[in-house]
């Protein structure tokens, strides 16, 4: 076995050259020109810091097996960035054979009493509330069920980030790695029905925390902790994608203090059933700066249509996008036509406005973390279903050894890039608890979300025409694992517009 941590950190040196220069040709002729260069940067950058995280896990737990894995992390990073002869590439390959013999379960190798009673505990709840049902609820677009949303808020999911003041579990320090666990668990179950329950409240808690008014947080965040009142968050526009500066839909001031919002939002998931809607809305011109944030009060409504008539003549329609996988959510059009809300909805009163695009920002930044840990349990479940279904070996298939070998090549791989996945997201997790890390957040999603495509991509190979077929979970992770590059931004403007800019702009 080579010794790859020596030439991976001679690699980060590299890359550093590589962006300082991209850095000065940037300021010379601008981003555009160089787009490309800038994704294969932000792209080799990730897979080091991933390599580095593999690293850290294994120095901090001290195990033979964990040690494997993060040299294959760094063998990887190294062909990424540097490429490898053919004889490099079959070396590497074998590592990962052996990896993927005798896989043993990593997920808390190193984590805290605390950590591991939390994924038990959640593992049991999935598997016996979510994993039973998720498979129906893909295939006919179902309504999540209500006992396990009740079941989520009775075993204080959506309280983790609100401190017990107002209704949580948070202590003085946050816990995102926590949260972490926890979505992973119910992804693992199923992407839809569990693990994307507790992203949205998220992404409105800490712009309440951090922007709310006293009055707001006190009505919304026991709310949400309980579960009485689920969020759903609505900032994509027909015509803006992931250009959120550029938002139309106008929120005007009415004579007697209240809001009228109308216009139109896209790939709004849960907008039906939850009762409170996050909506970022132009209240003033001059890009992001005339932007606030709304928090609208309406009725749950089930299914894939709806419409809410106010008794002013407002009215909120959504209709349900139909999608390749991620059924069960319902990502919804909205139409907001003349939509009355009072003064108290928009978040932090008066100071608050104008500051729409930084709260959504900072949202983001826990909902690209979350997006991430949803990434790692949906590759969690492909593993696993790759392990009970394909032999390891000779003895327990009729397939001659040598037709093996590359079969345990593909599960070692799956299992690095899962672990990689997993240790970047609590590095970032780290870093986001000390009050920084929102680029980190925003390279975990990206790696993440990518790794889980190439992960489910192999199991279903490695389950041959079974794969393909709707009956089998892995063909649910499969379509499943495609949505998690698009939502909560784009690879693209994660790559050119977030990571790629901060990477040029470090010193």
């Amino acid at each position: 076995m080579i010794d790859t941590a020596i030439p991976l950190a001679a690699v980060a040196n590299e890359l550093d050259e590589v962006r300082q220069r991209l850095a000065r040709e940037v300021a010379a002729t601008g981003e555009d020109a160089h787009q490309v260069a800038m994704d294969h940067l932000v792209w080799a950058h990730a897979h080091v810091r991933a390599a580095s995280a593999m690293r850290e896990w294994s120095e901090r737990t001290g195990d033979a097996a964990v040690d494997a894995m993060a040299a294959a992390a760094e063998a990887t990073a190294l062909a990424d960035v540097r490429g490898h002869s053919l004889d490099q590439a079959v070396a590497d390959d074998l590592r990962l054979a052996s990896i993927g013999t005798a896989p043993p379960p990593f997920e808390d190798l190193g984590g805290s009493a605390d950590h591991r009673l939390l994924r038990s505990t959640l593992r049991d709840f999935a598997d016996r509330e979510i994993a039973p049902i998720a498979q129906a609820v893909h295939r006919n677009d179902a309504n999540l069920p209500e006992h396990v949303i009740t079941g989520v808020a009775r075993l204080g999911l959506f309280v983790i980030s609100i401190p017990e003041e107002y209704g949580g579990s948070r202590q003085e320090r946050p816990d995102t790695k926590a949260m972490l666990i926890a979505t992973e668990e119910l992804s693992r179950a199923s992407l839809c029905v569990g693990g994307s329950l507790m992203t949205r409240p998220e992404i409105l808690v800490r712009a309440l925390l951090t922007g709310g008014t006293e009055d707001q947080r006190r009505v919304w965040l026991p709310a949400i902790a309980s579960g009485a009142q689920l969020v759903a968050v609505a900032v994509t526009e027909p015509d803006q994608g992931s250009n959120v500066a550029e938002v139309k839909c106008r929120a005007r001031r009415l004579p007697s203090g209240d809001w009228e919002l109308t216009g139109a939002k896209l790939w709004c998931t849960f907008a039906g059933r939850a009762e409170l809607l996050t909506v970022l809305c132009r209240t003033g011109e001059g890009g992001h700066r005339g932007l606030s944030l709304c928090a609208l009060e309406k009725p749950a409504f089930p299914g894939h249509e709806f419409e809410h008539v106010q008794p002013e003549g407002g009215v909120l329609r959504g209709r349900a996008i139909p999608t390749l996988g991620y059924g069960g959510m319902h990502s919804f059009e909205l139409v907001f036509d003349h939509y009355r809300a009072p003064a108290g909805a928009l978040v932090g009163g008066e100071a608050g406005i104008g500051r729409g695009f930084y709260l959504q920002m900072e949202g983001f930044a826990v909902g690209r973390l979350q997006t991430a840990a949803r990434a790692v349990g949906l590759m969690q479940a492909a593993l696993e279903a790759a392990r009970s279904r394909t032999p390891t070996s000779g003895a327990s298939s009729d397939a001659p050894e040598k037709d093996l070998q590359l079969v345990r090549a593909k599960l070692g791989a799956i299992a690095v890039r899962t672990s990689a996945a997993r240790q970047l997201s609590y590095r970032a997790a780290k870093l986001s608890d000390a009050g920084d890390g929102q680029v980190d957040a925003s390279l975990t999603k990206l790696y993440a979300s990518r790794m889980a495509e190439l992960v489910t991509r192999e199991v279903m190979q490695l389950h041959g025409g079974m794969g393909y077929a709707e009956e089998t979970d892995v063909s649910r992770h499969f379509v499943d694992a495609r949505v998690l590059a698009i939502f909560e931004g784009t690879e693209e403007v994660l790559s050119l517009r977030v990571i790629g800019r901060s990477l040029l702009r470090a010193p």
